[in-house]
């Protein structure tokens, strides 16, 4: 018979492996322009290596769920519907500790969003944005949803004519919203006026108010941004989808905190691959991410890597926020329409759109520079070329 201090050793040893093990698996969720929702467990497995499996799958309550947006303190996750034909909704779901889903409520009076931010409140967590497409405006909605609840601010846009791209700017067409580091203004890419929408916040009603728009370059067709801060200066980046580039504007703030607007002034525009290089036909910049003093680009449909593996690009941040090219990695993905860093800096979750794939790549923390394939799994079925169909976002439960 084993001693009760044997037993005791035994026991801590196995608490301390499965405490190990728990802590080596992190979930994410994958959104599918099929509708559904895919709960994925990734693995560190040592070595570099790791294992991406799907866990669960179910609706997401409505047609196409175009983004993902995840609050990690109350583990919530909002997703948008850009079918604005078929009564589109925002809806949430609560994430459980194994990253499985469970439906709550629905706000029924959106107008096809793809792509949403929360913003405001205390927090900046008390209302969510959405940017709309096809429908040329921005709405917001107060959380927690109601199925009951009317829009806070519902804005529409329009344009005297067509841009220099008249097939993608024959109206204004929002593809992102998202907030500045301070969480008093709201920004969104029109990528069919070719401008930066800047909205004041009122953090209490969480209304917004039309500031002066930013004008990007022309033909750019501004898609998405992340804002970058240092020592004091604050700087936006944005890929800009039609010209296949990334801009930096660096930001001025009004003097009084309680009143005036954003002021954005563009500074640089380089190749979303890189300088020199130009961009294949049918080649799109899609996704930008700022981690540490680096800025990362997602191409779709640049096939750098050989057929159906698209680039990712880096560019460090220099002093004042410009930005120098680094280097362009394989996404391991085609149409590389998202992609996300986790928490410890560490790893990349790339979802491929029409590849259909989620890949895990690695990062070094020091350098900045996105390493290997670590990990890769199929999500619902593949895409085709330029079509609302594929997976549409992946995110870290974190």
């Amino acid at each position: 018979m084993d001693s009760p201090a044997r037993t005791v050793s035994a026991l801590a040893l196995l608490a301390l492996a499965l405490g190990q093990a728990a802590a080596q698996t992190t979930n994410l969720v994958a959104s599918h322009f099929s509708g559904n929702l895919y709960s994925l467990s990734y693995t560190a497995s040592g070595g570099g290596a790791g294992r991406l499996a799907q866990t669960a799958s179910q609706r997401a309550g409505g047609t196409w769920p175009a983004w993902l947006t995840y609050d990690g303190a109350s583990r919530t996750l909002y997703t948008v519907d850009e079918a604005n034909w078929v009564g589109p909704v925002f809806t949430e779901f609560k994430v459980a500790a194994d990253g499985k889903l469970t439906k709550g409520a629905a706000s029924p009076k959106s107008g096809g969003e793809l792509h949403s931010t929360l913003y405001g409140g205390q927090d900046g967590k008390g209302f969510i944005a959405g940017a709309q497409y096809e429908n040329s405006g921005v709405i917001s909605f107060k959380l927690p949803l109601s199925q009951n609840a009317q829009p806070v601010s519902k804005l529409t846009f329009t344009m005297s004519g067509p841009g220099p791209v008249p097939s993608r700017q024959n109206k204004p067409h929002l593809h992102s919203v998202f907030p500045d580091p301070t969480g008093r203004f709201l920004l969104a890419a029109d990528l069919g006026a070719d401008l930066i929408r800047v909205f004041s916040i009122n953090p209490t009603s969480g209304v917004l108010t039309s500031c002066a728009n930013i004008a990007s370059g022309r033909g750019d067709g501004p898609r998405h941004g992340a804002f970058w801060t240092k020592n004091g200066a604050t700087v936006l980046y944005v890929t800009n989808e039609l010209s296949n580039s990334v801009s930096a504007y660096t930001a001025s703030y009004p003097s009084s905190p309680s009143g005036g607007c954003l002021g954005l002034t563009r500074t640089q525009t380089m190749s979303s691959l890189g300088p020199g290089k130009a961009a294949p036909a049918g080649a799109k910049a899609a996704e930008v991410r700022v981690r540490d003093d680096f800025v990362y680009v997602s191409n779709r449909n640049d096939q750098t890597f050989g057929s159906r593996q698209d680039a990712i690009a880096t560019y460090a941040v220099g002093a004042g926020g410009a930005l120098t090219f680094v280097e362009n990695v394989n996404s391991r993905s085609y149409f590389p329409r998202t992609f996300e860093i986790n928490r410890a800096g560490d790893l990349v979750a790339v979802g491929g759109q029409t590849s259909s794939n989620v890949a895990v790549l690695s990062r070094n923390v020091t350098s900045g520079r996105i390493g290997g394939l670590v990990a890769t799994l199929n999500v619902g079925s593949a895409g085709t070329v330029n079509n609302e169909d594929g997976l549409s976002h992946v995110v870290w439960i974190e």
